[in-house]
C-alpha cells in the first residue's frame, strides 16, 4: 500500500537539506564572513515557496483536515500544536527577510537579526519535521485505510498540479542541490 506522509517526508529531507545550508551560511556569516544577499534572499524564497506554499498546503489544506475528519480534534492536539509552529516559522522567516533588507542598507546590526530568526526557524523546523515524521503522521496513517491513502495522493498531487504548479518541486529541489554545493563544502 502506498502511503500518502512518505511524500511528505521526502518533502521533509529536501527541507532539512536546506536547513543545514542555513546552517552553514549562518556559521559562515556568525565568523564575519560576507554571504551575498542573493544567497539569503534565496534560502527565503526556497522556505516560503517550498517548505511553505508547497509542503505545508499539502499538511494544512489535505491531510490534517482529513485527520480531523477521522476524528483527530484540530484544537487541544498536535494538529495545533504543527499549526502554531508553522506560524511560528513565518514569523521567523519574516523577521529573516526584514533583516536582509536592513543588510543590504548597510546596517550592520542586521546581521544578528539575521542569524536569530534563520537560526531559529532552523532549529523550529527541525524539531517540527521531527515530530511529524515520528509522532503525527504515523498517528494518521493508523486511521487511513488503503482508499484514504489513495484520496490523499490524489490531493497532494492536485495540490502539486493546481496550487503549486508544474516543475516548481524540482526547481527547488535543484536550488538545495547548487546551495548545497556552495555551502556544504
Amino acid at each position: 500500500m502506498n502511503i500518502a506522509t512518505d511524500i511528505l517526508v521526502h518533502e521533509h529531507d529536501i527541507i532539512l537539506r536546506m536547513i543545514n545550508v542555513i546552517n552553514n551560511a549562518m556559521q559562515r556569516l556568525n565568523s564575519g564572513e560576507k554571504i551575498e544577499t542573493g544567497d539569503l534572499r534565496q534560502m527565503v524564497d526556497f522556505i516560503r515557496n517550498f517548505a511553505d506554499h508547497c509542503h505545508h498546503a499539502k499538511e494544512e489544506d489535505v491531510l490534517f483536515k482529513r485527520m480531523n475528519e477521522k476524528g483527530f480534534p484540530v484544537q487541544g492536539g498536535p494538529i495545533q500544536v504543527m499549526l502554531m509552529e508553522h506560524d511560528e516559522g513565518r514569523r521567523y522567516v519574516q523577521n529573516f527577510e526584514k533583516a536582509i533588507d536592513e543588510y543590504e542598507k548597510g546596517n550592520q546590526d542586521a546581521v544578528k537579526q539575521i542569524i536569530e530568526n534563520a537560526g531559529g526557524y532552523a532549529m523550529l523546523l527541525t524539531e517540527h519535521i521531527q515530530k511529524e515524521n515520528n509522532i503525527l503522521y504515523p498517528m494518521g496513517n493508523r486511521i487511513f485505510d488503503e482508499n484514504d491513502q489513495k484520496n490523499l495522493i490524489e490531493a497532494f498531487e492536485n495540490v502539486e498540479k493546481n496550487i503549486v504548479g508544474e516543475g516548481v518541486h524540482e526547481k527547488y529541489e535543484r536550488m538545495v542541490e547548487t546551495m548545497e554545493q556552495k555551502y556544504m563544502l
